[in-house]
């Protein structure tokens, strides 16, 4: 079997290095060898963004890097697109396997079926309802092309169904990104900011925001920084900052209070650090809320909507809304000890990927 993987931004390389890992395991054991190649697209190409994740997570060097870089939501889409066009030409394929909801994912997938290539979807089901994000249109899109879907969870399996999806092309495997956190937890290391900062164990906050929603609107973003001060005490914010969010603080003007630490971004490993040592954790990301669930850490969702309402149901994640006035009441909860205690969604494990590479080696035997 050929198998074609697909990283592109950070959240890829998380999942796809136990997907590696996997493969590995799987040729090793004697079984029918899959030959694999790795293409990174070059869609975040920060190093903290990409290098340090490779190396970290112990990914080997990509087998082709597409160097496709910045732009605007259509520019990046047809760079990753051409360039993959020309690779997959030149490197033919039994099956592409993308994972997540990123701009890659969409642009090889569309590319591979074009080129009548199987496509299979790691994280496939998974559903906001709402279209003004682009990563929603990314699910919807890749998952209408996808021939082998691979789920997180039974809600994702049902919003398939609804689809019309058959059941026999459902395979439900549990969480790629909790094989990687489940792995590297013993390794996770303390960030410099941690020793400066004199920061102890539940005794900060974490936060992370990145959403146009949040961060776009000066007015409300300092709202938000605003609740999130008054509600915390005396205890510090830790705030790694995305590019995006550091260009609008820069942009507005705007003061930050003083217990509010502003950090530059940080690699896998200390950033989990950071997370796992935490009091609780407030954003509008998706895959951090898997991430605080099954450490057990509280986490606040500043959005409407979520595609992994299993945080929500199941684990230790609220989701609030965009309006300020609804953190105080539940940071509140959180200084009183009040939060509830959560539990592990089914299947999120560790094994996850060996599920996918086993089922894979099956269907093209």
């Amino acid at each position: 079997m050929r198998l074609t993987l697909i990283a592109g931004a950070r959240p890829n390389f998380i999942k796809i290095a136990p997907l590696i890992d996997a493969i590995k395991a799987h040729n090793n054991s004697g079984k029918k060898k899959i030959d694999y190649r790795l293409v990174h697209t070059g869609q975040h190409y920060d190093r903290n963004m990409s290098e340090s994740f490779f190396k970290e997570l112990g990914i080997s060097e990509p087998d082709d890097n597409l160097g496709a870089g910045g732009g605007t939501q259509a520019e990046q889409t047809a760079n990753i697109m051409v360039r993959f066009e020309e690779h997959l030409r030149n490197n033919p394929t039994d099956c592409v396997l993308v994972v997540g909801d990123v701009t890659s994912t969409l642009a090889c997938s569309i590319v591979a079926k074009k080129m009548v290539t199987d496509v299979a979807h790691v994280e496939a089901g998974i559903r906001s309802g709402d279209l003004a994000m682009p990563e929603e249109i990314n699910r919807m899109v890749t998952d209408a092309i996808t021939d082998h879907f691979f789920t997180t969870s039974h809600t994702a399996n049902e919003n398939l169904q609804k689809s019309g999806v058959p059941d026999s092309k459902v395979h439900f495997v549990g969480n790629v990104m909790i094989d990687s956190l489940l792995k590297h937890q013993p390794r996770f290391t303390p960030p410099a900011i941690y020793a400066e900062k004199e920061l102890k164990p539940q005794q900060y906050f974490v936060l992370t925001l990145h959403r146009p929603s949040n961060v776009d609107d000066p007015t409300h973003f300092f709202a938000i920084i605003q609740a999130i001060m008054e509600s915390v005490k005396d205890l510090p914010v830790i705030f790694p900052v995305h590019p995006r969010t550091a260009r609008n603080i820069e942009q507005s003007g705007i003061v930050m209070p003083p217990n509010l630490v502003l950090a530059e971004p940080m690699s896998y490993l200390q950033f989990n650090y950071l997370v796992q040592q935490a009091k609780a954790v407030i954003t509008d990301s998706g895959g951090i809320t898997e991430e605080t669930t099954v450490m057990g850490i509280p986490c606040i969702t500043l959005r409407n909507s979520t595609e992994r309402p299993e945080t929500v149901t199941i684990g230790t994640n609220e989701l609030i809304g965009a309006n300020p006035a609804a953190i105080a009441p539940q940071l509140e909860k959180i200084m009183e000890g009040k939060w509830k205690k959560g539990g592990i969604p089914e299947l999120w494990d560790g094994k996850a990927s060996e599920r996918i590479i086993a089922i894979l080696s099956g269907l093209y035997s």
